[in-house]
Order: structure tokens, then sequence, then C-alpha cells
């Protein structure tokens, strides 16, 4: 069942992350600390993170935040889903959740960026087969040889 995140799923939601190989130890990190700052400031923050949960375990992660002196336009910050469950439609059904609870708050645009490493070639296309439409490549962003890619896509059909 996909859902939003409740203060009871942070340290699983942590072992989730540390279980997709996505995330190195300092990502994992960053990702405890968000969800920290979410549950003691979540009235401050229009943030939303979101879980699939099968059978008690937490199987996939979504952090979804507006941007800054925009009007309707969001960023999906991560999606990810644990191996056991990848391949399945988890991810796609994860993030038409998110889009539909985006509608739903009259958004407009959600942007999400990846690298545009060979090794992110299934996460591109996994954007891609989504809907999302590749807006904008910035050389060398993350390190050297490291691009980032943005992806963009209307809400407005959803």
């Amino acid at each position: 069942m996909i859902r939003p995140i409740v203060p009871n799923d942070r340290d699983n939601l942590i072992a989730l992350a540390s279980a997709i190989a996505l995330f190195e130890p300092d990502e994992v990190a960053d990702i405890a600390r968000m969800l920290s700052e979410h549950f003691s400031n979540s009235s401050k923050h229009r943030d939303m993170w979101f879980t699939d949960e099968e059978n008690g375990e937490l199987i996939s992660i979504a952090y979804v935040a507006p941007e800054r002196m925009t009007e309707g336009t969001w960023n999906l910050y991560l999606i990810a889903v644990h191996p056991r469950y990848q391949k399945q439609g988890r991810g796609a059904a994860l993030l038409d959740y998110v889009k539909q609870t985006l509608v739903d708050l009259k958004a407009r645009v959600l942007l999400v960026e990846t690298l545009a490493l060979d090794e992110f070639e299934y996460v591109r296309q996994f954007y891609q087969k989504s809907g999302f439409e590749e807006e904008a490549r910035i050389r060398e962003f993350y390190a050297a040889g490291a691009d980032k890619v943005i992806f963009w896509q209307t809400l407005a059909q959803t």
C-alpha cells in the first residue's frame, strides 16, 4: 500500500536506503538527516515523503518538494525501490501516486534530476517511459565526467 510516511517509518526507511545500491553511505546519512528534519519541522515544510508497504515491510521511498520562487513547480529528489521488488512496476506505481498527489495540490510541473553516467541509463529510461522529457544537461555537474540530466513533465494532463 502506497502512503505518506509516518515517524515510526524513519529507521526502516534508512535501512531501505542502505539496501538500495543507488546510495553511497554519505547519501544514506543525508536521507537520515532529511527524515529527522521532516519529522521535527513537519509543519514548516511542504515537502512530502512516500513509501510502499507490503506485509509490514517498506519497499520503496520517494521524496518531493516544491521549487522555491516558482508557481506550482515541484522536484522529485528521490525515488527508489528495494532490489527484491524492482522491475515489478513498483517504482511506476509510486511515481504515479506522487504525481496524482501533486495534481490534487494543483501543481503544474514536476522535475527530476539524475546522472548521465552509463550505469544510470536504466534510471533515465524509467523517467522517459513515465512521460518525462529530457529538458537540460549540465556538464560536469556532479564531478568530472558526471553530467546532470534534468527531466521535465507537465502535470496538467496527469
